[in-house]
């Protein structure tokens, strides 16, 4: 069975992977039949490539992306242009799906970035107020209980 999967190539503490289509018995690193992307996590954001006609091949052909792959595909879109092709869709309306989802993943870029600011306000003014109140002094010592005597 053919995998899409992502082959580890870089240097230590550097990782760039290529997207593959290879045998699912094959070593993670090992013997591929096709490059078909990269993808390279160091980026900000992060770095899809995907050569889409090669991807569609593959899937066409019964091809099992890994799910790490799926979400990257996901990431990009090219999973849902992949369902709605396969449900038979027109070019019109695969357009029209892909415009909503740009939209959809702008809005939900800046409100993430909206909670990232936020965040680091609040967490701004929390370390203001730490700084500002010394460091409280240590209680006094309780005084030890009067011993009572044994009759």
């Amino acid at each position: 069975m053919v995998k899409l999967r992502l082959r580890r190539i870089g240097k230590k503490k550097q990782p760039i992977y290529k997207i593959v289509a290879a045998d699912s018995r094959t070593a993670r690193s090992g013997k591929f039949i096709e490059s078909i992307g990269q993808y390279n996590p160091l980026l900000n954001p992060i770095g899809i490539e995907v050569n889409e006609a090669r991807l569609f091949t593959w899937l066409k052909r019964g091809a099992q992306p890994t799910d790490t792959l799926r979400s990257l595909l996901k990431r990009k879109g090219l999973w849902l242009k992949w369902n709605l092709t396969k449900k038979g869709a027109d070019e019109a309306t695969i357009t029209t799906e892909l415009e909503k989802w740009a939209m959809l993943q702008t809005e939900k870029l800046a409100r993430e970035t909206e909670r990232k600011a936020r965040r680091k306000a609040a967490l701004k003014k929390k370390r203001k107020a730490t700084d500002a109140v010394p460091a409280a002094t240590p209680a006094p010592a309780a005084a030890p209980a009067a011993e009572t005597p044994a009759t």
